[in-house]
């Protein structure tokens, strides 16, 4: 009986198709451990079949789950002696909600900061000393940062402000804050002062004069170190994002000089002598070692593809998480051993990538190419549109682009202009013209699809998720004749409607994009927004929505879709009870599942 059993659900795993296997397989983040209590980590994993936060013993070696929510939890954080694990809290995936905590080893849930009503999250630090800041953002106060003194006691509110603003660090001693901020009106590019935990003003440090240069910074962490007064940042001086210290007591600021391509972040070392440094270029990225006093530079050995996040350890290991688009992600250790894995079998392995350039009317253009092995073309192809859009595709894993390769499909990701890693100058390029100058760039990479005979121009598939999303219906609109089916999941359809509804940070991004708000550009939301050229949408659309999503919000989806259907497009609407996306795994099954069966139904089958 029992070997009847063994042989029914083997055979029942065996049936379940690969591409579906990618998205179940258990996978874990890289663990994150309090900073005085090493060996008490916090990490997020899908082993239940939604991503939730897990508490791991590194000493006894237990782990237990800590959060359990229908729309999952991935935002945590562990207090600096281990003893509490920190989370935030929404109520159904729309981001706006409140900081719970829980004991460690158990025990019950509680409110972090009693006395703070819901906002969206702008940032957390919390002190060794007990003393608690947080961030909030609500349209109706802008951003504040309150302080909660150890011992307790009420919030006290120490920050006020109508433009976008957040938590950076808190330092060693806890007697220094960090504040990023774009009080000067651009929300791509942030200032840093530095207080008093009572919010009086120690340091500034502005690198955007005033809103006239399109440089910013970003706070990367004080030194790990009592007294000690260093704050790491990252700039954007030379035209790509670098670290430097600058010494809030002082004023002295230390150009580190590390003569790498492409963009590069730092960490401290737990003793304050060196910082962990994160390259990426081209779509791929490696580590390295920084040693402060010598200006010492050395690699830390890591395989070629992604290091999606790493983390510096007391001992002087780097653990780190490592994936390619060919082979899954895993939690490495330089000290050569795979420091966490999830239970349950791994997601089976996908086709590597092909990097290709080509020249576009901005620069050359970097796009990633997976197609089915042994597969010529012309083929059925995706044009798989990145969201962000500062962000970038990379030599990563991702079940997604991978379920279309196991369905005969070619994948091309484009990091078109506005994505990250091919400097500043690349990321700013979008402003103003926002959206058309991305769909040039994938314009000129679908030609050379087409030319090179990788791409069947008749079976061209638009796809995209947020940002990309948005990009997909702006490109059925704006290049009818090049897309035979457009999927969008969670986009921006209807750019003033989608202004007016969404959260106050994503309102302030749009003003710097657009150069103002609607009211005082209207031509160029006009120019931008899908909804304008919905009626020269001609290939059969699929949509999918988060109905209390904050960032793309459902009424101006609603707006498109009922232009669609006012002139009897072909268009099917999907809306979940979610927000931005959605952490269950088989409700992201279900929406891979609805695309792949929606493009097969109207794609033109090949000769």
């Amino acid at each position: 009986m029992t070997d009847n059993n063994q042989q029914t659900q083997t055979t029942a795993v065996d049936a379940v198709p690969e591409w579906e296997q990618r998205f179940r397989a258990p996978r874990v983040s890289l663990p994150e451990w309090a900073e005085d209590a090493p060996a008490r980590s916090l990490f997020v994993s899908n082993a239940t079949g939604t991503y939730e936060l897990y508490a791991w013993d590194r000493e006894s070696g237990g782990q237990r789950q800590v959060t359990d929510r229908p729309n999952g939890t991935t935002d945590g954080v562990l207090s600096p002696d281990g003893a509490w694990v920190w989370w935030f809290s929404d109520t159904d995936g729309d981001e706006f909600g409140v900081w719970m905590r829980q004991p460690f080893h158990g025990g019950p849930d509680e409110p972090a900061v009693p006395g703070l009503a819901a906002s969206y999250p702008a940032g957390l630090a919390l002190g060794r000393d007990g003393t608690v800041v947080v961030g909030r953002s609500t349209d109706e106060d802008g951003s504040t940062l309150h302080v909660v003194r150890p011992g307790g006691g009420e919030p006290v509110e120490i920050y006020r402000h109508r433009e976008s603003a957040g938590v950076g660090d808190l330092s060693h001693d806890g007697t220094l804050l960090a504040i990023e901020h774009t009080e000067h009106g651009d929300a791509m590019h942030s200032a840093v002062r530095v207080v008093r935990p009572d919010g009086s003003p120690v340091a500034e440090l502005d690198d955007t004069e005033g809103g006239t240069e399109e440089l910013g910074l970003s706070v990367l962490g004080f030194a790990p170190v009592d007294g000690d007064t260093r704050l790491l940042l990252a700039h954007q001086r030379r035209g790509r994002w670098e670290p430097m210290l600058w010494d809030v007591a002082t004023g002295e600021q230390r150009d580190l000089g590390i003569d790498l391509p492409g963009d590069v972040s730092a960490e401290w070392f737990p003793d304050g002598t060196g910082l962990l440094v994160a390259h990426g270029f081209e779509a791929r990225s490696e580590l390295w070692r920084y040693e402060i006093a010598t200006r010492a530079l050395v690699k830390v050995d890591t395989p070629p593809g992604t290091v999606s996040s790493a983390t510096p350890r007391p001992d002087g290991t780097v653990e780190y998480l490592w994936s390619s688009a060919a082979t899954p992600p895993a939690v490495r250790s330089t000290s050569g051993e795979v420091v966490l894995e999830a239970p349950g079998a791994r997601a089976p392995g996908s086709v590597p990538v092909e990097d290709v350039w080509v020249e576009g009317p901005g620069g050359r253009i970097h796009a990633l190419v997976q197609k089915p092995a042994g597969a010529t073309g012309p083929l059925p192809t995706v044009f798989e549109v990145h969201g962000g859009p500062t962000w970038h595709d990379s030599d990563a894993f991702a079940a997604g682009p991978a379920a279309w390769v196991d369905h005969g499909y070619a994948v091309v990701r484009v990091n078109y202009r506005g994505s990250t890693g091919y400097g500043r100058e690349w990321t700013d390029a979008l402003k103003h013209r926002v959206g058309l100058i991305e769909l040039e760039d994938i314009a000129a990479v679908r030609e050379w699809a087409v030319a090179s005979g990788l791409a069947d121009p008749a079976r061209l598939v638009l796809s995209g998720g947020s940002w990309g999303g948005y990009l997909t219906l702006l490109g059925l609109g704006t290049q009818p004749q090049a897309w035979a089916v457009g999927l969008a999941a969670v986009p921006v359809a209807d750019y003033v409607t989608a202004y007016h509804d969404e959260m106050e940070a994503l309102k302030a991004l749009d003003r710097t994009l657009l150069g103002g708000s609607p009211e005082e550009v209207p031509e160029r939301f006009e120019a931008s927004s899908p909804i304008t050229y919905v009626d020269a949408v001609r290939a059969p659309v699929y949509i999918s929505a988060g109905v209390n999503d904050p960032r793309c919000p459902i009424r101006q989806i609603d707006n498109y879709v009922d232009r669609l259907a006012a002139r009897g497009a072909v268009h099917e609407v999907y809306r979940y009870d979610a927000g931005h996306g959605s952490l269950v795994v088989e409700e992201r099954i279900k929406q891979v599942r609805l695309e792949l069966e929606f493009a097969a139904r109207h794609l033109t089958p090949g000769s």
